[in-house]
């Protein structure tokens, strides 16, 4: 044991044992407590869903099972403040040290950035580490220093970064533990009685815990990897890696994934096999957009609750309890929706290549507000991942500077035939459909009136008729694109006639509410005026924190343009250092932004992967330098130009967007402190 006390090591989403930095250094400053904190409160509107929380519920029992082999237990703590349960264990172990792993979305930077404040001002040294990423955001910009905002040119950097992803480590041989004597662990609940019956089913097809993490990443890599260019785009049968899950609760390294699977690149260049290549390079496409999310999220802390390019504001969303319902329940009328949506439910998971038909089709038929969605897939499925969410369905819907044309209707009858040509997907979750012929299973509704009794079906009855018709929806698309460009000029007008004040809030949007069943939590955080933070030494393993203030200031000035790089120093804002509680601390994440700056224009990131893939053709930090933590430099990204749309046919990535070819000024960016909360 160390003389200077015992060490304790947080984890998160970051539960293994192998390639643990923080569980590392804790290893070898002397003995480790190890802890996780149950505080699901803190997360406001995105508390885990039901069958996340079921993975998180066996995931944590075979880490403590895994510790407990290496010498110490997991102690779990149940707490709405992790700060103070933090240092509630401080108090009760003696430690004097904490050790955690970094993660990026904006409740947790702010969490972390208070829990380095508050410890270490109680005479605690805290350091905290990369585990999840294969570079650092702050450790990727462009030649000026600035954030990339479209993923083709930041993929670029980080393949070509001047060192390589740190190699992955093993886990440690022995843990030294220390003194839990008084502090005992909390029994956490996970789940009620009315879960346990559909719980049980997630078990026959999902095995959560590190080493079978392990297991299923070298199936991948020594199965279905060599044809996963040919075979990516089938529903119906197991074609892609389905480790997103255990990437999001930590249970494989990401390190550990890119290193493997670049020996395989490596292997097959060696034998000259073209198509292994292609696989592995498509593959790492999907690791790259994982990257990239946590990079958007780090840079623009909203991108989970507020559209990128400000022109989306002035876009009527259809706000339609019932076409929500319907598409929530797989009773739209269009087979291959309703049996992404059925599966979705019984199982927690979708298809990459289901995920994008069903958002798709959510926020360009239906015309509903993005977010909805988005919430309702972090509500229901097991690899739900705000970073990943908010990107994917912000592509989707042409939110991104780099997304998918706005004014695109894909058609769910010819995307059934590309991804289920043959219907058996279809079949084997809407068996109201299980008699059709394949000629018709993508569309019931034109199937001759015999073909249609044959098959037992009363459209209407036991299957519902088209909820709404494409034509109708491209017609109605078309309008309400129409009059978001008119209200956006009037507004424009408006702000350069200096006549903006005198409109009040008339040509901003309006706060859209949820659904009851899936009511987000919408508070408003006073203004705080927090001084700026002390000046700190740059510490390349303590993580930055984006700088962020009240989003209910009004800015006077007209909004920042594509070009305002030259502000960069003025327009750093401050990170806020006054919080004393952990509900005021979820309350200022949850209605910040940042002030002064512009706004940018596995399965979970590899649907957003196949949608850019599918554009025209388809639907579809570790860094060597190890120094001392413990304090978090402010920090505040600038704003950098956006380069042309990524969209391309089959590579995910590439200049292809017509519509913001059409409408250049969709380019324009937003200062996020313009944005209405629900927009």
């Amino acid at each position: 044991m160390s003389s200077g006390g015992c060490s304790i090591v947080w984890f998160r989403r970051d539960l293994r044992v192998e390639d643990n930095p923080a569980l590392m250094a804790g290893v070898r400053a002397g003995s480790v407590v190890a802890v996780f904190i149950w505080a699901p409160e803190e997360e406001g509107q995105y508390q885990p869903g039901r069958v996340s929380r079921w993975w998180l519920k066996h995931s944590l029992a075979y880490l403590d099972s895994s510790l407990r082999n290496l010498g110490t237990p997991l102690i779990t703590k149940r707490s709405t403040d992790s700060v103070s349960a933090l240092l509630e264990v401080v108090k009760s172990t003696g430690a004097t040290q904490l050790f955690f792993n970094h993660l990026y979305d904006p409740l947790s930077l702010i969490r972390d950035h208070r829990s380095k404040e508050v410890l270490t001002a109680h005479g605690i040294t805290v350091r905290s580490f990369n585990s999840d990423l294969l570079y650092e955001p702050w450790d990727v910009n462009d030649d000026h220093g600035q954030p990339f905002t479209t993923f083709d040119a930041f993929w670029e950097r980080c393949l070509n970064m001047p060192y390589d992803p740190q190699s992955p480590s093993l886990p440690p041989k022995r843990i030294i533990p220390g003194d839990t004597s008084r502090c005992p662990g909390d029994t956490l609940v996970f789940e009620d009685e009315s879960e346990k019956s559909s719980n049980a089913l997630l078990a026959r097809a999902w095995s959560p815990g590190w080493s079978n993490a392990d297991k299923a990443l070298t199936t991948f890599i020594n199965g279905p990897l060599i044809e996963y260019s040919e075979n990516r785009r089938k529903a119906d049968s197991a074609t892609t890696s389905f480790l997103s899950p255990h990437l999001h609760f930590g249970e494989v390294s990401v390190k550990k994934v890119f290193h493997l699977v670049r020996i395989k690149q490596v292997l097959w260049a060696n034998e000259g096999n073209k198509a292994g290549e292609e696989s592995v390079n498509l593959f790492l496409k999907s690791i790259g957009l994982r990257e990239y999310s946590r990079y958007i999220s780090f840079n623009h802390p909203y991108s989970h609750e507020r559209p990128l390019l400000g022109h989306l504001k002035f876009f009527p969303w259809m706000v339609n309890e019932g076409y929500f319902k319907a598409w929530r329940q797989g009773r739209t009328g269009y087979p291959l929706v309703d049996a992404g949506m059925r599966e979705l439910w019984a199982t927690g998971w979708l298809h990459d290549r289901i995920r994008v038909v069903v958002s798709s089709f959510f926020v360009k038929v239906l015309q509903l507000p993005w977010r909805w969605g988005m919430k309702y897939f972090w509500d229901t499925l097991l690899d739900a991942d705000l970073e990943s969410d908010a990107l994917g369905w912000q592509y989707i819907t042409g939110t991104l500077p780099d997304g998918r044309e706005f004014d695109r209707i894909d058609n769910p009858q010819f995307e059934g035939y590309r991804f289920d040509p043959n219907g058996e997907y279809v079949r084997r979750w809407l068996p109201e459909l299980s008699r059709l012929p394949t000629q018709w299973i993508h569309h019931p509704w034109n199937a001759p009136e015999s073909v249609i009794q044959a098959a037992g079906i009363e459209l209407g009855s036991n299957y519902p008729l088209p909820i709404v018709g494409i034509d109708e929806a491209k017609a109605r698309l078309q309008q309400a694109l129409l009059q978001m460009w008119q209200q956006e000029a009037a507004y424009r007008a408006a702000t350069e006639n200096g006549t903006e004040e005198g409109l009040g809030d008339s040509f901003e949007s309006t706060p859209i509410a949820f659904p009851d069943d899936i009511q987000m939590e919408e508070r408003h955080e006073p203004v705080r005026n927090n001084p700026p933070a002390a000046a700190a030494t740059r510490r390349y393993e303590d993580q930055m924190v984006p700088s962020i203030t009240s989003s209910l200031v009004r800015v006077e000035e007209e909004e920042t343009s594509l070009d305002v790089q030259n502000s960069a120093e003025e327009s750093r804002a401050e990170v806020p250092v006054n919080v004393i509680a952990q509900q005021n601390a979820r309350e200022t994440v949850l209605r910040t932004a940042t002030r002064n700056t512009q706004l940018p224009h596995n399965n979970n990131t590899m649907w957003l992967r196949n949608a850019a893939e599918d554009s025209t053709a388809e639907s579809s930090s570790s860094t060597r330098r190890e120094r001392g933590g413990g304090e978090v430099p402010v920090w505040s990204p600038t704003a950098s130009s956006y380069p042309e749309p990524f969209v391309d046919d089959e590579n995910g990535i590439g200049p292809s967007s017509s519509y913001l070819q059409r409408h250049p000024q969709s380019h324009q960016l937003m200062n996020w402190t313009r944005l209405p909360q629900t927009g």
